[in-house]
């Protein structure tokens, strides 16, 4: 295995416990048990990647055959269950990890879609989805509102890194350069949003108009 691939799967590790980890801090929130707090771990780090895999039709998806995944997202999770505690606001660590992971499951999962042989555009589309899929599950089922739905930049910073993974990837650039530059835009765009809360504009409805009778 070559050092851009050691990094690749470098990267993935580190997804996975990142958002491991802040699925098992919504755990907290809810007040859940050690095996609730592995299972929305486990549901948060994997959900975008099947996805993911379902779509390009990698079977088995890609945790099925590597076991030392599932231990690291379930240790990433139970870490919280005896950590969570400690923190002044959960919440605000759950931006902080959610965007680590979003900036890196962007690239990662658009890396992972261009060798599958996606076409650039269905790259980008299938890192957003990577980088997303597992915290929509994960609000879903701890019937929370979705990040992805709340009003701030969040989809757009995945956005950002897997487009420009992909972009600096036809450049051409080299690997390492196109990851570490796909993952600081995608993080610096959700972070500058986190700390100055950076939102699109929203839709603001208009009084209708009076059409006459014809």
């Amino acid at each position: 295995m070559g050092p851009l691939d050691s990094a690749l799967l470098l990267l993935d590790f580190a997804g996975i416990a990142v958002f491991a980890a802040s699925g098992a801090l919504v755990a907290s929130r809810k007040q859940m048990d050690a095996v609730g707090f592995v299972l929305i771990g486990v549901v948060t780090g994997f959900g975008g990647g099947t996805l993911r895999d379902l779509l390009l039709g990698r079977t088995p998806v890609f945790w099925l055959d590597r076991p030392e995944l599932l231990a690291t997202a379930a240790a990433a999770a139970l870490l919280v269950f005896f950590t969570a505690h400690l923190l002044e606001s959960r919440f605000k660590a759950l931006l902080w990890a959610d965007a680590v992971g979003l900036a890196l499951f962007a690239v990662v999962g658009a890396e992972i879609a261009l060798i599958a042989g996606a076409s650039p555009w269905a790259a980008v589309l299938l890192g957003v989805l990577t980088a997303t899929g597992g915290g929509i599950l994960r609000d879903v089922i701890c019937n929370e509102l979705p990040l992805i739905l709340r009003r701030e930049i969040y989809i757009t910073a995945a956005a950002v890194a897997a487009t420009a993974y992909v972009a600096l990837r036809l450049a051409p650039l080299p690997r390492d350069v196109a990851l570490v530059s796909g993952i600081g835009a995608g993080f610096l765009l959700r972070a500058a949003a986190i700390l100055r809360g950076w939102s699109l504009p929203p839709y603001h409805a208009r009084p209708a108009r009076e059409y006459p009778d014809r």
